[in-house]
């Protein structure tokens, strides 16, 4: 039985290291100028919360949540634009980086002469991704802290779910990015992006729609990590947040499935 199983530990050893040594090439690669990058989009949903959150919020008034409860405006559209701001800052990283690395640098043709697989390869950039999508979030949640809009408690409660979000929404990026011919094809799924971040529970309730959209939108992955934050910075929906949890796990999975395997198939023909 030892001998069976300690294969596999070793196994997976070595591949946890390679994937290490993925994220490694990134941070020694790493630019002054890329700390900029990172300033610029944790900026945008922070404005979007000050200009629409607290600018709107003072002709809205207060909105109740599934539970009864009533809040600002402010602090129903905080959890949304914290969701929203670990996935463009995972999908940032995992499509148009991802992709000039694979297509045009051709970095990943040289990895994976080394014993590195594409698999180890596709797990590295998430982790990668996810420091830039940890980045936001936690910055994010200091001003809504300072913002008296959630509790310092709360706060360290939602961290981890924007970096669980950020993860399903890099993993997905990157299993995007492997079908993409040319960078003209990003403008179609920049519109996907955009589209979700306005009707995804953003601004108002998702019941607000019509019953038809309703439904469509809960099913979308921005609507499930927007639901989940905003239940655990907020309090509301019971034990419902575990659906989300595992809406997200699942979508990570399959895209980092997605997209090792079309890497394989990209760099092995």
């Amino acid at each position: 039985m030892v001998t069976l199983i300690l294969p596999r530990l070793v196994d997976v050893s070595a591949a946890s290291r390679r994937s290490a040594s993925v994220f490694e090439r990134n941070v020694a690669a790493l630019k002054p100028v890329y700390w900029l990058l990172l300033l610029s989009g944790f900026v945008e949903p922070l404005l979007y919360l000050l200009s629409i959150g607290v600018g709107v919020g003072a002709l809205v008034g207060d909105l109740p949540l599934p539970g009864g409860r009533l809040v600002s405006y402010a602090e129903f559209v905080a959890p949304a634009m914290l969701a929203s701001s670990a996935m463009t800052g995972a999908i940032s990283e995992t499509t148009f980086n991802f992709f000039g690395k694979m297509k045009y640098m051709k970095l990943y043709d040289g990895v994976i002469a080394t014993p590195v697989r594409p698999f180890e390869i596709a797990v590295g950039e998430l982790g990668w991704a996810m420091l830039r999508g940890s980045a936001y979030s936690a910055a994010f949640l200091g001003v809504m802290v300072a913002l008296e809009l959630t509790s310092v408690t709360r706060a360290l409660t939602a961290l981890p779910a924007a970096v669980l979000v950020g993860f399903a929404f890099g993993a997905l990026g990157m299993a995007i990015s492997t079908l993409m011919r040319s960078w003209q094809d990003f403008d179609l799924m920049a519109s996907a992006q955009f589209t979700l971040f306005l009707f995804s529970g953003t601004f108002v309730p998702a019941q607000a729609y019509p019953t038809v959209l309703h439904w469509l939108v809960e099913i979308t992955p921005l609507y499930r990590s927007v639901h989940l934050i905003r239940g655990l910075a907020l309090g509301g929906d019971g034990w419902l947040w575990l659906l989300d949890v595992l809406y997200l796990l699942a979508m990570m999975a399959a895209g980092l499935l997605v997209a090792s395997r079309r890497m394989a198939r990209l760099l092995y023909k």
